[in-house]
């Protein structure tokens, strides 16, 4: 089979074309537009870090900017059109979804058994039966609701009490289901309540195993327009890397794939997959929309760090847990796209207190020159985001433009 070379241009409007970010932001964000839009995204992580907006808002704020955060919460809490899981960290993921996280929520129990057995975590197990008759008798509780008597420490998860190790546990292996958040602790509610019955476990046969890959992996083929085994296995994060490599050979040899040459911003190539009718994807007949907006750093077309840097040569490092004195940008610095370019990054927070957003620094990407246009466009956006950050202003600290 022949292999077809994707220019850098074209594979980066491809990749922004699958997270939604090549067409201009606009349209619906709420009840069933909102759920579409997660459901084309596949799933969208949680984080607590809301120097100016939550990444999950911002996630959707970047592609629908009338979206507001009650309209997440609605769907998650109200509708129970969403559950919570894993996929590389904790994320919101479409309940239709439910029945392919089986192999997850198995997999989970086996490793966090071995995990949470000694330490503090220690005697975890003796308190599943406590906590479901507990949640049975009084509906969904939290981790300070359980474990009476415990000595609690600092609450980081290195140091939970053996309650609350329960309560993660049955969560992760499906007996239980998180149902909302309390600030940004999590409620836990008995699954059976929760999720439908057709959707629920059922014995993992070696059929429903070999489904759930093929899933895994054709649903991450869609949402990344191409990939090497690695990038497909990482996607949901359920399977291992030999399974996705053996998924590729499979369809490979059934013509269902092709291989394609991606060509990176360095103007090397990286080996790929992709579907065979790849050149005739309308994706690569439009171009990104010049809308300059502000990306979360847990944005899915940032996730995968290295993929970022290959298509964008955008090189990005979280400096949260870096002490100040050694970041080079700062403690939570958004990346900013503009058509289908990284052309900056910005250090800003929203300082409720003081109704404003300010940005203290802003770092264009080398070569790129900060003019005008790009100022007016910038501000534009921030002007946007001040309706999500919940505030009215914005401000610019003195020597804010680095170079």
């Amino acid at each position: 089979m022949n292999t077809l070379t994707l220019s850098n241009t074209d594979a980066r409007q491809l990749f922004l074309d699958r997270h939604a970010l090549a067409e201009t932001p606009a349209g619906a964000a709420q009840g069933d537009a909102l759920l579409d839009l997660i459901r084309r995204l596949g799933f969208v992580q949680l984080d607590s870090i809301n120097t100016v907006a939550r990444a999950h808002d911002l996630i959707l704020f970047a592609r629908r900017p009338r979206y507001r955060p009650e309209a997440l919460k609605s769907l998650y809490e109200t509708d129970h059109a969403l559950f919570e899981h894993w996929t590389h960290d904790a994320a919101v993921i479409p309940m239709e979804f439910y029945s392919w996280w089986q192999l997850r929520r198995q997999r989970d129990a086996e490793k966090l058994r071995k995990q949470w057995k000694n330490g503090r975590r220690g005697g975890f197990e003796a308190q599943f039966q406590t906590i479901l008759d507990q949640i049975r008798e009084q509906g969904p509780v939290s981790s300070s609701d359980v474990g009476a008597g415990e000595k609690r420490g600092s609450g980081g998860w290195w140091d939970w009490h053996p309650s609350k190790t329960a309560l993660e546990y049955l969560w992760r292996s499906g007996a239980l289901c998180v149902v909302g958040r309390d600030g940004f602790r999590k409620r836990y509610d008995l699954t059976e309540r929760v999720v439908d019955a057709a959707l629920r476990d059922a014995p993992l046969s070696q059929d429903r195993q070999k489904a759930t890959i093929d899933w895994c992996c054709t649903g991450a083929l869609d949402r990344l327009g191409f990939a090497t085994p690695t990038e497909l296995a990482a996607f949901w994060d359920h399977i291992t890397l030999a399974e996705a490599k053996e998924w590729c050979a499979a369809q490979l040899a059934k013509g269902c794939l092709q291989p394609v040459q991606i060509t990176c911003a360095d103007g090397g190539a990286r080996h790929s997959f992709a579907r065979p009718d790849l050149a005739a994807d309308p994706a690569l007949e439009r171009r990104a929309s010049k809308r300059l907006r502000v990306l979360s750093p847990f944005d899915p077309a940032l996730r995968d760090r290295k993929r970022a840097e290959r298509l964008f040569g955008f090189t990005y490092r979280i400096e949260v847990f870096v002490p100040e004195a050694k970041r080079t940008y700062g403690y939570y610095v958004f990346p900013i796209l503009q058509g289908d370019k990284i052309i900056a990054r910005v250090d800003m927070k929203a300082f409720r207190n003081e109704d404003v957003l300010r940005v203290k620094a802003l770092w264009p990407e080398p070569g790129l020159r900060w003019g005008k246009g790009r100022q007016s466009a910038f501000e534009g956006e921030l002007t946007r985001l001040t309706r999500l950050a919940g505030v009215s202003k914005v401000g610019f600290e003195d020597g804010w433009l680095r170079a």
